[in-house]
């Protein structure tokens, strides 16, 4: 029994080619079919320089995971790696960060998700759309770490089918096969239109369009050879940022900058005046798909690591997973994920207008503060040189003038305000945790102290019971008694 399922556990194992599709799965989604809408609007054509930015921030900061995972793999992944580095309050801090920014993206893809799915039934209120998608992606984290890495990878391989798709129809377009009556082609007038601070501002929109990586970091535990994680994240990150500048790139050749306006993906505005009267209604077919499988990424995800904080007694006791119970042993936790979705809903409903805009801003900047965390505590478990430190500094640069550039739009900076209010609240319970700690450590030592005294009594104790027989029966003798009367 032992070897098969030993068998059994090495077969589960994933390949690096496996763990960067599951990447692209986890990170293609809303994030970027919808929120470069956004992007667009705020920094107009030079959003593309964005996109490179995003991505050479990303890959610093999923090297430096990806090369802790190599040198000591831990459930738990950056947050075991927080906790290692700088102790308890670290790893309390930053699951609690993760789950907050997982719970944020959570609610912005189901108010895309509801947006999406509106193109064809505008009269159906978003929070049924919300309600709907979140309970089936609900069925499949219960379902299980097997059932979701399926269903991510046949989702990674229609994702990358509908951007290969999207690129084809452009090229068709910009061969002259394809025509339309309104517009043809052409180069923007100006790649810079809103200079300079209309690219700071829209940087963290084009961050956003990565997040998912950490996810990887979560599942690269699961690698057969866990020093290739940095090869599977490179893979990944090519791919990404390639598909993702390519892509744009053709959308704004396609269609005039200044008409990405409403809430409709930019490729669906793209496609529309084409005669391809189906395309558009395929392509969103498959942002929803996309859309729902971040959604689903995002949930295992809060689940994850919930059950892991519980474990670690960061988090209530209740919602660790038993592995005795099977899938029922997860039940609070993921009880714990619908109260969230349910928030999230609800949050959809009354803010309809407003909400995709703020929450996606708060959940980017949320998933750039644990992205910090995660590039200082590489700075104390790896041995790095000069370019390792480089690169370590770069990152932070980086996500410090993404995170800078949500003060001066008007757009972004209420989701700011709202990060802002997540870190105030796990910062004060950080504090109020470290106290009980100390107190629970003190009561630990004196217990210790009384237990060491209490064995040296008892080593001592009949060596002492001893002796005082030995004196007893000599003061028997000496008074003519035998011993022990």
């Amino acid at each position: 029994m032992p070897e098969n399922s030993g068998a059994s556990q090495e077969k589960d194992k994933l390949k690096w080619w496996q763990l960067s599709l599951l990447g692209v799965a986890c990170t293609v989604g809303t994030g970027f079919f919808l929120a470069s809408r956004i992007a667009i609007e705020i920094g107009g054509p030079a959003i593309l320089l964005d996109y490179l930015l995003a991505a050479l921030g990303a890959y610093f900061v999923f090297d430096k995971l990806a090369r802790m995972t190599a040198q000591t793999a831990l459930e738990g992944s950056f947050r075991s790696y927080a906790k290692k580095a700088y102790g308890r309050w670290a790893g309390f801090s930053s699951g609690w960060m993760y789950w907050s920014s997982e719970l944020l993206i959570m609610g912005s893809q189901l108010t895309a998700l509801s947006l999406f799915s509106r193109f064809w039934l505008p009269q159906v209120p978003m929070w049924c759309f919300a309600a709907g998608f979140g309970a089936l992606g609900l069925l499949i984290v219960f379902w299980g770490t097997k059932g979701f890495e399926r269903m991510e990878n046949v989702f990674a391989v229609m994702k990358l089918a509908a951007v290969v798709m999207f690129l084809v129809i452009a090229i068709l377009v910009l061969s002259g096969v394809l025509t339309t009556d309104k517009h043809g082609p052409a180069m923007p007038g100006s790649w810079f239109p809103v200079g300079a601070m209309g690219i700071w501002s829209a940087l963290i929109f084009a961050f956003y369009s990565f997040g998912g990586l950490e996810v990887v970091g979560l599942m690269a535990v699961r690698l057969k050879k866990p020093e290739e994680a940095p090869k599977a994240g490179t893979v990944m990150l090519l791919l990404l940022a390639f598909l993702y500048v390519a892509s744009l790139a053709f959308v704004l050749v396609l269609e005039p900058w200044k008409s990405f306006t409403g809430d409709r993906s930019p490729f669906v505005i793209a496609l529309a005046d084409y005669r391809l009267p189906f395309v558009p209604h395929l392509f969103n077919a498959i942002l929803i798909v996309a859309g729902f499988s971040t959604m689903t990424a995002s949930m295992f995800a809060v689940t994850a690591m919930i059950v892991t904080l519980a474990k670690d007694k960061d988090a209530p006791p209740v919602f660790a997973a038993r592995a005795e119970k099977g899938r029922k042993g997860r039940l609070p936790a993921i009880g714990l994920t619908a109260a969230g979705m349910t928030a999230s809903v609800v949050f959809a409903l009354l803010m309809p207008k407003s909400v995709y805009e703020y929450v996606t801003t708060a959940a980017g900047l949320m998933l750039l503060y644990n992205w910090l965390f995660i590039l200082a505590t590489s700075g104390r478990l790896l041995k790095t040189g000069i370019w390792g430190k480089v690169k370590q500094w770069a990152g932070i640069g980086l996500i410090a003038l993404a995170v800078s550039g949500t003060w001066f739009h008007g757009v972004s900076r209420p989701g700011f305000f709202i990060s802002l209010g997540f870190v105030a609240v796990i910062g004060g319970v950080t504090l109020i945790m470290r106290r009980q700690w100390r107190k629970e450590e003190g009561g630990q030592e004196a217990r210790g102290k009384n237990k060491l005294s209490e064995q040296r009594f008892v080593r001592f104790e009949p060596e002492v019971y001893a002796e005082a027989d030995q004196r007893q029966a000599g003061r028997d003798r000496y008074r003519g008694k035998e011993p022990g009367r």
